[in-house]
């Protein structure tokens, strides 16, 4: 019963999740588009009147006022919460492989987060609020099941539930997957996003969830879009934020064709095309932040804000310079839809028809320059998809050109910005621009216009981030045609290859770039010549099973290790070493190394301790305690019978070795017993979970796992631990709290099986443990990053 409930309250919550990340998607929505028509509606009629009065200049300083202010306060939230600039999606991504990123996940994030995007997206800059979504639900996924926040301590309720990182994993995950399907109305692609780019462990109970997370969050945003837009509550006519319409030839057109056999020759070379375009702009993006990082984050915050607005103000001047002088007067459209269109339709071709701007153009014309460059970019797109009057090849390049340069570099200034619709965008006037030609210079008269725009966008799209299922299955959702399936899918394989070809996607690309030791889907194939204990730290920190307080604290206070290994000495097999018992000896290399290292340690530890507030601790460590041989003991099965036995001796190890010890009393091998975590350490001291030295271990209190988890995620700090109120000489028994069968691995094992056991099972740490049980070093994740197993590699060459 108690497990099923516990799925039961899990169903709720990613039920709970996707409702909350559709109303965040739809806030951001009504804002954009609340702020954006209030602008370019000032703006416009002030360009109409002004294109008669001679002012333009005025206009122009209007729009500079609403897109500077929009800007500057999205730049604002960013400095509140630095890890809100940017789309997010790479922090997402490093959280669900298991890298802990400062505030990622934080209710303060996800609110500059929303409110950022939406003074970005309507301060004008070339940056989309798809991206941010996704952060914006992986927040919702990570903090909603908690019922606790930081930013508002006071609200906190008794839920038992979900404190482990894993739970949290699978509801960010499931939160990642509800933003995609927000944004685009896709939540098969938005499950098949958080599976392929976002979540590192998957199993197939989270698929269902996932899904179910996803869909709740689409038709949440459906139904209140709809109602807000249409009045027609209950009708689900709005799928997405960005919806890419019906494609249709219009019914005059008798030749036309969405796609041929034939086209498919020209969407491979599209792909080819996008892949190249896609490695340029990772490339000059890159260069970028580099730069950025050397020149612009060392120096003082406001340095970042003036960037932004630097940004604003070039992009704000661009987009009006070009569509008041660089446009051309094209011919409108007389077509008009049948009667039995759906009400989604009518209003999408009404929209398209209202988009259309007629600056200094005579009567039944219009401005394509001014079409595609002043309006909302959701409406931009729904032009080159469905428009059909044409717009000018010159206009499409120069448009595109100036969106690719200004597009890159706007991503990665310090405000909320996504990668998505920016790149759709410049990839659907490619498109677009090469149906034009192909029409006027090849004469292919069946070419529908819209098939080559979607198809410039997916290639464009594709060669930038790199994605080829989930990006196929968000295209064909967002377009509802699956005919689209094959061309959008080879030309996404295609932008793909030829991208990676050059470099990786703009998001790992970023990831890169911070520094963070993101582990891939698997090594690489010569990597195979290394061995576990070729990449292992073999310098350990331990503790004892039976340890005192002051060696517990000086531990924790002399380390920053997530997990210590639980030992004891082998006495027995000491001399068995030292007489060359082959067993032991294999791994003699590995012990020989460490011996100087782990008498170093242990002489650290005691200079720590002197720091102890307590002055019988100060004594204890001034004195020297001789070591006692043991007494050979009677049989050990006899011991065990009459239940005397005791597997963990009590050790003393605040003893330091002395200097007149030799090399083998110095070291003594380690028989490995577990792994327990610094948290957990640390939340025995908080409770008082001790005994006397007087007393039997069996005295000890007891914790529950609730209250050992009581504290999850925010366990407290040992530097914050009020040491007077500890006695030094009791002892800590940590063996009912430690994991006693953690993974761990043979010093031969191959480094491909070490890597797939650690990625697959989401490991933190993986012990290695020798022929005898004896704990010969430990791997992290730093040891399996690319970077530290190339190094290692080399290194072997050279050994060789």
């Amino acid at each position: 019963q108690k497990a099923q409930r516990y799925e039961a309250v899990k169903w709720v919550m990613v039920f709970a999740i996707g409702v909350c990340t559709g109303l965040v998607g739809l806030f951001v929505d009504f804002f954009v588009r609340l702020f954006t028509q209030l602008k370019f509606r000032v703006v416009q009629s002030s360009v109409e009147e002004c294109t008669e009065k001679g002012c333009l200049a005025l206009s122009l300083l209007e729009l500079l006022g609403f897109n500077l202010t929009f800007v500057f306060l999205a730049s604002l939230l960013v400095l509140i919460q630095p890890v809100a600039a940017g789309s997010g999606i790479p922090e997402i991504k490093c959280y669900l492989n298991g890298v802990k990123v400062p505030g990622v996940v934080r209710l303060r994030t996800v609110v500059c987060k929303a409110m950022g995007v939406l003074f970005s997206v309507a301060g004008g800059l070339f940056v989309g609020k798809e991206g941010p979504m996704i952060h914006s639900g992986a927040v919702v996924g990570a903090g909603l099941p908690q019922f606790q926040s930081i930013s508002l301590r006071k609200i906190q309720f008794n839920f038992p539930y979900f404190r482990s990182d894993r739970d949290k994993r699978d509801f960010v995950s499931a939160g990642a997957a509800a933003g995609v399907a927000a944004a685009f109305g896709a939540p098969i692609g938005g499950t098949l996003f958080s599976l392929e780019e976002g979540s590192s462990f998957w199993n197939q109970g989270l698929t269902w969830k996932v899904l179910f997370c996803s869909m709740a969050a689409t038709f949440t945003l459906n139904f209140f879009r709809s109602g807000i837009q249409f009045g027609s509550w209950g009708s689900f006519q709005l799928p997405g934020l960005l919806n890419f319409g019906e494609f249709k030839c219009s019914e005059s057109d008798k030749k036309c064709h969405l796609w041929t056999a034939v086209d498919l020759g020209f969407f491979i070379l599209m792909g080819i095309v996008g892949g190249l375009l896609g490695a340029t702009f990772n490339c000059l993006n890159k260069r970028l932040a580099k730069y950025r990082m050397r020149n612009v984050h060392p120096k003082p915050k406001l340095v970042r804000v003036l960037e932004s607005l630097l940004v604003s103000l070039t992009t704000t001047v661009v987009v009006f310079v070009a569509s008041m002088v660089l446009g051309e007067c094209r011919q409108m459209s007389s077509t008009s839809h049948s009667g039995n269109d759906t009400l989604s339709l009518q209003a999408m071709s009404e929209d398209v028809n209202s988009s259309i701007k007629t600056f200094f153009c005579p009567n039944e014309t219009y401005n394509d320059m001014a079409t595609l460059f002043f309006n909302p970019q959701e409406s931009a797109i729904l032009q080159l998809f469905h428009q059909d009057g044409t717009f000018s090849p010159v206009t499409l390049s120069l448009f595109f050109l100036l969106y690719f340069l200004l597009s890159c570099w706007t991503y990665g200034i310090s405000v909320p910005s996504g990668l998505f619709v920016p790149s759709l965008l410049c990839g659907a006037a490619f498109g677009r621009l090469v149906a034009n030609l192909l029409k006027s210079y090849i004469g292919l008269d069946h070419i529908y216009s819209g098939t080559f725009a979607l198809i410039g966008a997916a290639a464009f799209l594709g060669g930038v981030v790199r994605m080829t299922i989930s990006l196929t299955v968000i295209l064909i959702e967002s377009t509802n045609e699956i005919t689209y399936g094959l061309p959008i899918m080879i030309t996404l394989m295609v932008a793909k290859w030829t991208g990676d070809f050059f470099n990786k996607g703009i998001y790992d690309i970023h990831v890169n770039l911070r520094g963070v030791p993101l582990l891939e889907w698997e090594t690489e194939v010569e990597m195979d010549k290394l061995r576990a204990s070729d990449i292992m730290e073999p310098n350990l920190t331990y503790v004892y099973p039976h340890t005192r307080i002051q060696s517990l604290v000086s531990i924790l206070r002399t380390t920053v290790h997530h997990a210590f290994p639980v030992v004891t000495e082998n006495r027995g097999n000491e001399r068995e070493f030292m007489k060359g018992n082959q067993l032991i000896s294999n791994n003699i290399k590995f012990k020989k190394s460490s011996i100087l290292t782990r008498a170093g340690e242990q002489r650290k530890r005691s200079q720590s301790m002197k720091s102890y507030p307590s002055s019988e601790l100060r004594n204890m460590c001034d004195e020297h305690i001789a070591t006692e041989e043991p007494p050979e003991k009677e049989d050990l099965l006899q011991q065990m019978l009459e239940r005397r036995y005791t597997p963990y001796p009590n050790l003393y190890p605040d003893q330091s070795p002395s200097e007149e010890w030799t090399m083998e009393e110095r070291f003594r091998p380690l028989t490995f017993h577990g792994l327990i975590l610094r948290s957990q350490l640390v939340t025995l001291l908080v409770r008082g979970v001790c005994y006397s030295e007087s007393q039997s271990s069996a005295s000890q209190p007891r914790l529950s796992h609730a209250e050992m988890s009581e504290d999850y995620p925010r366990y407290p700090d040992i530097h914050d631990l009020d040491l007077t109120l500890l006695n030094p000489r009791m002892i800590v028994d940590v063996t009912p709290y430690m994991n006693p069968s953690p993974f761990a691995v043979s010093p031969n094992t191959h480094v491909s099986q070490v890597f797939n056991l650690f990625r697959t099972m989401g490991l933190r740490h993986l012990p290695v443990v020798n022929a005898v049980g004896e704990i010969v070093g430990i791997i992290t994740r730093h040891n399996l990053t690319h970077e530290f197993l190339q190094a290692r590699l080399r290194q072997h060459y050279q050994t060789i």
